[in-house]
């Protein structure tokens, strides 16, 4: 039988998401209050709403649109992290994902570094993390060998790589970003922290 309290916990993202990036900022710490680890897993939005004919939140001027973009500033003021709402949105992520898994087969705790620059790099300092440039100089600025991960973008291995993590998210149930599994039990958006904050307390209600 499975020890639920010691199973890691796991987040399924987006680099082009808003929410991901406030729960990507939050969720580390609150599952290690409570003796938890997270694994992390890059995947591309464009793939999940094809394969379940979801639309984005964002589609254009309408009334919902522009609640949603307000939203993305209100969550992260009330969250406490850092926001600026990027100039061009959302972006290809294909890139920083395949570099994500390239790392984490080397060094998880790079991986996740990395991971956090990209994300910040993209919604604070409002840069292009879809272009392949910009994401060999976020991973060299965290001590990343450049011209090896140059190399490993272009690796048919790392492509399919992701191409398996978006199959497994969905296979595993994931139609969205930010979206964790926490014992079997699904938790989708970031305004669900406090919920998963009570049940990794609790062991679920």
């Amino acid at each position: 039988m499975t020890d639920t309290g010691t199973t890691p916990l796991d987040f399924y993202f987006d680099f082009s998401s808003p929410y991901g990036y406030l729960l990507a900022e939050k969720l580390d710490a609150v599952a290690a209050c409570h003796g938890r680890q997270v694994n992390w897993h890059p995947i591309l939005l464009g793939v999940i709403f094809q394969a379940t004919g979801s639309r984005p939140p964002v589609d254009g001027a309408s009334a919902k649109s522009q609640y949603v973009f307000n939203d993305f500033a209100r969550s992260a003021r009330f969250m406490g992290v850092p926001y600026n709402p990027p100039s061009r949105f959302p972006l290809p992520t294909q890139n920083a994902a395949r570099a994500y898994y390239w790392l984490q087969d080397q060094d998880v705790a790079l991986a996740r570094r990395f991971a956090l620059a990209v994300y910040r790099a993209f919604f604070v300092e409002d840069r292009d993390i879809s272009a392949p440039e910009v994401v060999l100089e976020i991973a060299a600025a965290q001590g990343v060998d450049r011209q090896a991960l140059e190399a490993a973008l272009q690796d048919g291995a790392v492509k399919a790589r992701l191409k398996t993590a978006c199959e497994q998210a969905l296979a595993a149930g994931v139609f969205g970003s930010p979206h964790v599994i926490v014992d079997g039990e699904h938790f989708f958006g970031a305004d669900r922290l406090p919920q998963i904050a009570r049940w990794l307390e609790t062991g679920g209600f």
